[in-house]
């Protein structure tokens, strides 16, 4: 006796089947998102929430303790855009990133490179020891520098004319890990086999680093430039805890010219000196204005990947051609 299989109850069986795997699936789905709740609330409190309520507080007039005095409309703006100590502010901010950001890329390239040789040894304890000051907080590397430098006997954070290159140098050093592991990881994206073709051919160094090092790391480059130039724009912790923006304003950077606009107690600068009551709506203004800046070095970040992007397409499509 043979059996027969009963397409109806055969179709039933699948349909059954398909239902418990989309049932599953959606499940997995579900408890993802469950997952992912406590980080999305954390965002939301101390991520989106603060930056809705910063735009709300920039509209008006308030010291942060007592009831705000009102809405004020614009005026906190034309107050940011016409203050002078604001854009010196920015002025550092734009030197300090103009210094750091090309001196340390360059230094860290060079020390990618010659960690990433296959027979230069003990690399790991050198990768440690150069990001070792990158996961040190910049509050302490501060504090300890202050100790080193009256140590020495010498007032460079006293001086104006000095002070600014103390806080670059500084800022070199302490950040100069985390472009080093970014520049690692890309040059272990290119093929070995490579540079063993080219040594075959002849290829010196310096052929292999023009034609086959430099070109491979072109995409990660700019990923790494763009966000060393916002990093650099957005120094706080060490200038502040250094220098607190001092002497006589020549190393206030925005975030604390903005730091200090919110919690009072403000400069005095050569030349011109001011008492700047605590303002909570005024710093939320210059943080607004100086966010919307940053936002359109992020939108020049995106365009710059997506032109970079299409011209590799274009030239790996033409390469194949």
């Amino acid at each position: 006796m043979t059996s027969t299989t009963v397409p109806g109850r055969a179709t039933r069986r699948n349909a059954s089947h398909d239902r418990r795997r989309v049932s599953s699936h959606g499940w997995k789905v579900r408890w993802s998102y469950i997952y992912l709740l406590p980080f999305m609330i954390l965002v939301a409190l101390f991520t989106i929430y603060p930056i809705i309520a910063s735009i709300g507080y920039s509209f008006i007039k308030w010291d942060g303790l007592t009831a705000p005095d009102g809405f004020v409309g614009l005026q906190n703006f034309v107050q940011i855009a016409t203050d002078h100590f604001f854009w010196l502010s920015v002025a550092h901010s734009l030197w300090y990133a103009a210094f750091v950001v090309p001196i340390q890329l360059f230094i860290a390239l060079i020390l990618a490179l010659i960690l990433n040789r296959p027979k230069f040894k003990f690399t790991s304890i050198y990768r440690s020891l150069f990001f070792l000051p990158a996961v040190m907080s910049p509050a302490i590397l501060a504090v300890v520098f202050r100790l080193l430098i009256s140590a020495l006997g010498v007032d460079w954070l006293g001086d104006p004319d000095v002070v600014m290159w103390v806080i670059i140098v500084i800022g070199i050093w302490q950040t100069l890990g985390y472009n080093l592991v970014y520049f690692l990881a890309g040059l272990q994206t290119i093929p070995y086999e490579l540079y063993e073709a080219a040594e075959v051919d002849g290829a010196g160094w310096l052929g292999r680093l023009r034609h086959i090092t430099l070109p491979g790391l072109k995409n990660i480059s700019v990923v790494i430039l763009l966000m060393a130039i916002l990093g650099s724009l957005n120094v706080f912790d060490l200038v502040m805890v250094l220098t607190g923006g001092g002497p006589y304003f020549a190393s206030s950077v925005t975030n604390t010219y903005i730091y200090q606009l919110a919690f009072g107690n403000f400069y005095s600068g050569a030349g011109a000196s001011s008492n700047v009551e605590q303002n909570v709506g005024l710093a939320s203004a210059g943080s607004v204005f100086y966010g919307i800046m940053l936002l359109g070095l992020t939108l020049i970040q995106f365009v710059a990947l997506a032109r970079i992007r299409k011209k590799t397409a274009e030239q790996n499509q033409g390469a194949i051609g």
